[in-house]
């Protein structure tokens, strides 16, 4: 087959791919949630990312220009397939609606919980469907379904925990704001999965922008379709509309925009404030930078953004800015001692060692990654604390590895990605298969995949570094510039 023919058959075939892969999305999300249907739903996830690993392979062989704009209108048509229905795994986007509605009352959203009394005036039939008709002893019948619960005092209620402040960073918070803001009357949860559309492909451009100035041209587009065509994007930044999308968009910012410097930690800063996990970033901002000078210009600079962020809140309610945080720390498995989490350790350590070994190691990761990172891909070690950070913890939560979706895009490291499908198949198939060890068997899976992906490319690498040395014309002539 010729070269043309070549890459016109690459192109159709990745084409169709994301036809398929649109589809797939929106008819999952169609068929139920994680609770009513978590089989159906499991089943089309799974088809969906090995569609996904499909149009991820073939676009390599596509001419550059043209996978360009196939990334571009795929990550289109995969965000358009993610607003096709309600949220169906997560309802976190009804506290994010909420909070914003209680700012725009010029209330602090760390003041009160939902269910609280002084908030009453600003409740409605869609975040608190039966309000009024519900008791204690007797909760309305109508208050059942996908996301709804009851208080104590028989509140009906869409969002989760509200009895509790909220938990969010007040970045975050300020995003609640101006998409309420800026949406219609009685829009409900549409107007956030469109923002989330709007910041899921802003990461596509930013990360679009990054690679093709600082790599290969010819592979910017490959690499940029691991974010835009990911089914956890489509899933989690659109139909969940998860605030984590606004802190990859700002790491991705500060890693491949901006040099190691005030701007650098100022993005970096107010990527924290949305959700802590970018801290993890931090390392790998400072890759390489030794001297004392420019470390503190970055980390000055971030925790400046981030006091600058909670000032206002501060000042309206004082210690109560940290929310709910605390509780779900302690509700999520991370106190010292517990064994909800470190799932990898454990296998290997008594339990109550599990939690200082993985303080150690990433630790010990972190030094690493500055000292000894690569400046000029910042990203790398971001990634490799990053997830290294989610293989030792084993959330079940598959939007936290939409970091690591993104500086996968980055950096290229595709084996990485597993951590997103160990986090889906623990979030969507524990109630399927109750007292099976699903979270070792998944995060082992993962682990043993970025094993390998390490493996081969290194084998290669060093396969490409002896080359040269057995045809150097050969090498000389493929290196030319066209």
């Amino acid at each position: 087959m010729t070269d043309p023919r070549r890459k016109a058959v690459a192109s159709t075939a990745t084409v169709l791919l994301l036809a398929a892969l649109a589809a797939t999305i929106a008819n999952t999300l169609r068929a139920g949630d994680n609770v009513s249907n978590p089989g159906r739903l499991l089943a089309g996830y799974a088809v969906t990312w090995a569609l996904f690993a499909a149009a991820a392979w073939t676009i390599r062989k596509v001419p550059t220009r043209a996978a360009t704009v196939l990334v571009l209108l795929g990550a289109v048509a995969i965000a358009l397939a993610g607003l096709a229905a309600p949220p169906r795994t997560s309802n976190d986007m009804y506290r994010y609606a909420w909070d914003g509605r209680v700012q725009a009352a010029g209330i602090s959203p760390y003041a009160y919980p939902p269910a609280a009394p002084e908030l009453t005036p600003l409740r409605d039939s869609w975040l608190f469907p039966t309000s009024t008709t519900a008791t204690p002893s007797s909760p309305s019948t109508s208050c059942s379904g996908w996301g709804l619960t009851h208080t104590d005092t028989g509140l009906c209620v869409r969002i989760n925990r509200p009895t509790v402040p909220t938990i969010y960073p007040p970045v975050a918070e300020g995003w609640y704001l101006a998409v309420h803001e800026l949406s219609p009357t009685n829009s409900r949860h549409k107007p956030l999965q469109i923002g989330g559309a709007v910041l899921a492909l802003a990461t596509t451009l930013a990360l679009l922008t990054v690679l093709r100035r600082r790599g290969d041209p010819g592979t910017a587009a490959s690499r940029a379709a691991l974010w835009a065509w990911c089914p956890a994007v489509a899933f989690e930044a659109v139909n969940n509309a998860h605030i984590d999308t606004l802190g990859v968009l700002l790491t991705v910012l500060a890693l491949g925009t901006a040099t190691a410097g005030t701007r650098r930690g100022a993005l970096l800063g107010a990527a924290i404030a949305v959700k802590i996990l970018p801290v993890l970033a931090l390392p790998g901002a400072l890759s390489g930078q030794r001297g004392p000078a420019r470390v503190l210009r970055v980390t000055a600079s971030a925790a400046a953004a981030v006091a600058l962020a909670y000032l206002p809140y501060v000042l309206a309610s004082g210690a109560g800015v940290l929310g709910y945080l605390p509780g779900y720390l302690h509700e999520e498995g991370y106190d010292p001692g517990d064994v909800r989490r470190f799932a990898l350790l454990r296998l290997l350590l008594p339990d109550a060692a599990a939690g200082a070994t993985a303080a150690a190691a990433l630790g010990v990761i972190a030094l690493y990654v500055w000292w000894r990172g690569d400046p000029q891909r910042p990203w790398r070690g971001a990634l490799l604390l990053t997830g290294t950070t989610l293989l030792l913890l084993s959330p079940n939560y598959p939007w936290y590895s939409l970091l690591v979706v993104a500086l996968v895009a980055l950096d290229g490291r595709w084996e990485w990605l597993t951590l997103t499908l160990a986090g889906t198949a623990l979030y969507l198939a524990g109630r399927l298969l109750p007292g099976f060890p699903l979270q070792a068997c998944a995060y082992g899976a993962a682990g043993l995949a970025v094993i390998v992906g390490a493996s081969l490319r290194s084998s290669a690498t060093r396969r490409a570094t002896r080359r040269p040395e057995a045809g150097s014309s050969t090498s000389l002539t493929v290196n030319l510039p066209n």
